[in-house]
This record gives C-alpha cells, structure tokens and sequence, in this order.
C-alpha cells in the first residue's frame, strides 16, 4: 500500500473531499417535521427526509430497530458478491453496479435540484444513467474517480436516518473486525478488488494508476506507444462512505463543527496508515479510520 507522498495526497484529498461533499448532500436532505392527519382523523407530527426514488425509511423505524437489518444486508451483499464471482457471472455484477450507481449518482445529483428544479428527479436520472454507462462500459480514470465523489454520499445519506451515534459505533467495530479478517486472514478482500479490476473493469473505490521511475525513464526514451503494466493505488468504497455515515449522523445529532471533526479524523488515520503501511502489502484501512474516527468523537463529545 506505500505510495509515493503525490498519490498519497491525492487519495487522501479525494477522501476529504468526498466527506465534505456527504455532509453537504445530507444537509441537503435534512428531515423536516409535518403534521399529518392519520387514519383515525388525529393530527400527528410526521418526519419527511426528503429522499427520492421511494429511499424515506418507514415512519415507524427507530434506529435500534434497523441495526441488525443493515448488519444482514451487508453479510448478505459480501456472499452473494462472492458467490457471483465464483461463478463469473460478470453479466449479473454489472447490472448490480449499473443500478447501485445509478441510484446513488441520481441521489447526489437531485439533491442540489429538487428546491429549485421541476421534476427534479426525473433530471437527475437523466444525468446519472449516462455517467453510470461511461463509468462501466467505457473507462476514463478521470470519470471514474469525479463519480466516486458522488456516489458515496448517495449511498451514506440512505442510511444516515437510520442509525443513531452508539448504533454507529458498534457497527464501526463490527465492520472493523470483519475486515481485518477479510484482509489479513480470509484474504478474499484482495481477491475481490482483483477481479473487480481485471475481470468486471469497474472497481467500487478510489483508483489511480501510476508508473515507478523506471517506467518512466523507459516512456520518455521510446518514441513509439508501449503498453506495460502500472502500479495502482486503490482505497475501498466502503473506508469512504463508513465515516461518511457517521459524520452525518454526528452532523444531524450534535452538530456541523463535530462532524467536521469526525472528518478530519477519519482524514488523519488514513493519512497514518499511508504513512506506515509498506509497498506490495495490503492492509485493512477500517480499523485505522474507526480508531481516528472514535478519537474524533470523543472530541466531538468534549467540546
């Protein structure tokens, strides 16, 4: 995972950035009190987030109670990659990335449009369906990391409402210990990344490829085009969007300047694991980014 100091500021402001732009989608989105009339003819103080393509959550959900859904729906979503992937059945992954991205790209994008724009949704979708066919069927790096921006934060303020603080935080340490297993032990999260790369062409995360000196030197002396193999530094979707989702339920619990301290926190820990991590060896980034995320909190909490 060593970089150089340029491909390591570069990822790390890609994962700023994004934090910035998730906290600004999701107060964007901010829930609103409404009285409605029930069923019964009662007036009653209903919560609208605002979220579009039917994403509200039920007006009956509490954060305990979707806990546990959201930690099967992730279990559920890793084997069945998994089992795909055994059986090379790009067809289906890349229809499951199609709409993934498109719905999350639509969201990001209607969030600036919808107080302003008739049919807001329906515009959104008309952006998003074309950048998500560039993203997948035709790969441009540039394309491919300004998308990334865009889709976490579609996919953090979904579950922004429904988590609270502490169900957040246990969530970090599960998805922690999971993925030092996945890493250091199981090892199918390299697998994962591999074939997302060489076999499907579309990777949920952050990618830049880059050529070491000798590649270089080699380039600039031949006069002719020569295809070679380049180094790539990569950072998971899911060490991006993680803090996102907590960042924004910080944001919507205690406040804007503790949510900027979630992700700054999240910001330095990455910043530490680039700094110690060594060339050819791969590393699980969640516990680093959930240990400078609970360091955040606590500040957060203090000041």
């Amino acid at each position: 995972m060593k970089h150089s100091f340029k491909i390591t500021l570069i990822l790390l402001s890609m994962f700023f950035l994004t934090q910035l732009i998730g906290l600004f989608i999701i107060n964007q989105y901010s829930p609103e009190i409404v009285q409605v009339i029930d069923s019964q003819g009662n007036i009653i103080n209903q919560t609208n987030y605002n979220l579009p393509y039917g994403m509200d959550p039920p007006s009956d959900t509490t954060p305990g109670s979707t806990f546990f859904s959201i930690i099967i729906a992730v279990a559920i979503a890793v084997i069945l990659m998994l089992f795909l992937m055994k059986f090379n059945a790009e067809i289906i992954l890349k229809s499951w990335f199609f709409a993934v991205i498109t719905l999350a790209l639509a969201i990001s994008i209607n969030s600036v449009l919808f107080k302003s724009v008739n049919y807001s949704t329906l515009v959104a979708l008309a952006f998003a369906l074309p950048l998500t066919y560039l993203k997948i069927f035709k790969r441009n790096i540039f394309l491919h990391n300004f998308t990334e921006l865009l889709i976490y934060p579609g996919i953090a303020v979904i579950f922004v409402p429904l988590l609270n603080i502490w169900t957040v935080v246990l969530l970090f340490i599960l998805i922690s210990l999971y993925d030092m297993y996945a890493v250091w032990h199981a090892g199918f999260m390299q697998k994962m990344a591999k074939y997302q790369i060489n076999k499907l062409k579309v990777f949920s995360g952050f990618f830049i490829p880059y050529l070491n000196k000798t590649q270089k030197q080699t380039l600039s002396k031949s006069k002719k085009s020569k295809k070679m193999k380049v180094s790539v530094a990569i950072l998971g979707g899911g060490d991006v969007v993680f803090p996102i989702i907590l960042a924004g339920v910080v944001l919507r619990q205690i406040g804007f300047l503790p949510a900027i301290i979630i992700s700054l926190g999240a910001t330095a820990a990455l910043a530490f694991l680039f700094r110690i991590s060594k060339k050819g060896k791969f590393y699980p980034a969640m516990p680093f980014i959930t240990s400078g995320c609970f360091l955040a909190l606590g500040i957060a909490y203090l000041i």
